[in-house]
């Protein structure tokens, strides 16, 4: 049965029921795989089961009447290669934000980024040390950055080959051995200089900064390689932009975009495969040579009959906002403009840390729980429509750390409600007025406020536990069975080309690229 609603361009080739390649999901890695495998000359479909391509990189308008296009799930960019967005011909820019961080701390704060940076550590720590070990520890990480990211694009190096392109026996250990705990600890004295570094290790990652796993690691260098520099940056128009300038790449290559059509299984021997299908109104099957699954490891499993692998958990809580106006701060010194452009921590001293993790270990939410947000029309004010901007609109994301699902599994709703409310109280507490008193009002009067807990992410978009990553983070390097490009499996024509990929997690477009190079043979 031919493949039959919701197409764009023409079929590739004599049978639309055969294709070189089936591209499961129509996320930003599998419409990147879709381009890269297009513009090679083979017939590509790509199968999404819901109504957009995107996945979690889409932007929408959340709230009734109101015209902001917001980055509703993932928001910022920094490990998309260039050489993607080169090689693809994308029509999609990024903007650098103005402030790298700003961290509240009783009546004043750490301000990071800019020409204030040296006297904002010294007012906050009483001199220099804590500056220079500041400067000391991100260079660093940035001679292992500008090693390490322009390997994510090549075949996997050994564990052997990556310790000699860093070249940094201290950096090595700090990072690939050790717990970071220990690097953070030797290098910083002051509390919440401590925090603000470790926070990199904990976005979508529920660990301890000792852990001995290292998942902390594996989760801080991805976010401190990315460009080369570790530099997050906003994407104009949205994570949208990127998805909607993916799939026409994809398009205008040649491949094919079947929205509504939800793969149900993947059978292989290896050489050839079959996918099932599903839409609305009818099923069908499709032949291909090679199958890439841009899903989690346990949707490909499911997909593919086979048992599961270890269940994972998602830790974190999402909040979008829009305000009528950005609130005023308890620190007079730094303005709201200048504190909300970078990364705004809330409650994320390295004590704070641990202790909001030693508790959500134990099935309590964090009494104080930690969070960091941004502000994103500050620096691209493109999401907001005209009567916003004019009406001096801001938008927020708020990013909550150490929340893992079982906190949610006994009442899903009541316990989001309630986490929504601890989570404003204690951004409140470094505000000069409260947060809710800024909220702007949707068409039916109520407050532009919506969170996400694990548990949704799970339901949304297929995220197994609501874990962003799909699974921990691997280090990006081989191991004994990862394969030539990390995005091999059992099976010779399936291919990972997800987030569960090794070098996958974030916005980056790798394990797409990965996985075309890897059925190009490059």
């Amino acid at each position: 049965m031919p493949v039959h609603s919701s197409y764009s361009g023409p079929y590739p080739g004599p049978d639309p029921r055969s294709y070189d390649v089936v591209i499961v999901g129509g996320g930003h890695n599998g419409l990147v795989a879709a381009a890269y495998l297009a513009r090679a000359g083979r017939s590509v479909l790509v199968l999404e089961r819901g109504p957009e391509t995107g996945g979690a990189a889409v932007s929408s308008r959340p709230f009734a009447g109101v015209d902001a296009r917001l980055s509703r799930y993932s928001y910022l960019v920094s490990l998309l290669p260039g050489k993607i967005v080169r090689d693809l011909g994308l029509d999609f820019r990024v903007r650098e934000r103005t402030v790298s961080s700003y961290t509240p701390a009783g009546d004043g704060g750490l301000l990071v980024g800019g020409a204030r940076t040296r006297e904002s550590f010294a007012a906050l720590t009483g001199g220099e040390r804590e500056y220079a070990a500041w400067r000391e520890f991100y260079a660093m990480t940035g001679r292992v950055a500008r090693a390490v990211f322009p390997t994510l694009t090549e075949p996997l190096p050994t564990r052997e080959r990556l310790r000699a392109r860093i070249g940094d026996e201290r950096a090595w250990r700090a990072l690939f051995e050790e717990p970071v705990g220990a690097v953070i600890e030797k290098s910083f004295r002051h509390d919440l200089v401590r925090g603000v570094v470790l926070t990199d290790a904990l976005i979508g990652t529920f660990a301890d900064a000792h852990d001995p796993s290292l998942a902390q690691n594996r989760c801080f260098l991805y976010h401190v390689i990315g460009g080369g520099t570790g530099e997050w940056q906003v994407p104009v128009g949205g994570m949208g932009a990127l998805t909607d300038a993916l799939a026409k790449a994809a398009r205008d290559a040649g491949a094919r975009i079947a929205t509504r059509h939800e793969a149900t299984r993947i059978e292989t021997d290896g050489s050839a495969a079959e996918v099932a299908y599903r839409t609305p109104d009818a099923e069908g099957t499709v032949a291909a040579r090679h199958v890439l699954v841009n899903a989690s490891p346990h949707e490909l499993a499911a997909l593919l009959g086979e048992p599961p692998p270890p269940p994972v958990e998602g830790a974190q809580f999402k909040v979008n906002m829009v305000l009528r106006r950005l609130p005023r701060l308890r620190d007079g010194s730094v303005a709201p403009r200048e504190a909300f452009a970078g990364t705004f921590h809330v409650s994320e001293g390295y004590e704070q840390l641990a202790a909001a993790h030693r508790q959500a270990a134990g099935g309590e939410p964090p009494a104080a729980p930690p969070s960091e947000l941004y502000c994103h029309s500050l620096t691209d004010p493109s999401i907001l429509g005209p009567e916003l901007t004019a009406e001096g609109c801001q938008t927020l994301t708020l990013f909550g750390l150490h929340t893992p699902a079982r906190l949610f599994a006994a009442d899903p709703e009541g316990a989001r409600a309630a986490l929504l409310t601890a989570t404003l109280a204690e951004l409140d507490s470094h505000l000069a007025e409260p947060i809710a008193g800024c909220l702007a009002l949707d068409a039916n009067g109520e407050p532009c406020v919506e969170a996400k807990s694990p548990l949704d992410l799970e339901r949304e978009l297929g995220l197994p536990g609501g874990h962003i990553f799909h699974r921990d983070l691997s280090f990006p390097h081989a191991e004994e069975s990862t394969g030539r490009w990390g995005v091999e499996t059992d099976h010779a024509n399936v291919l990972l080309c997800g987030a569960g990929a090794v070098r996958g997690g974030g916005v980056s477009g790798v394990p797409g690229h990965n996985a075309a190079m890897a059925v190009l043979g490059r």
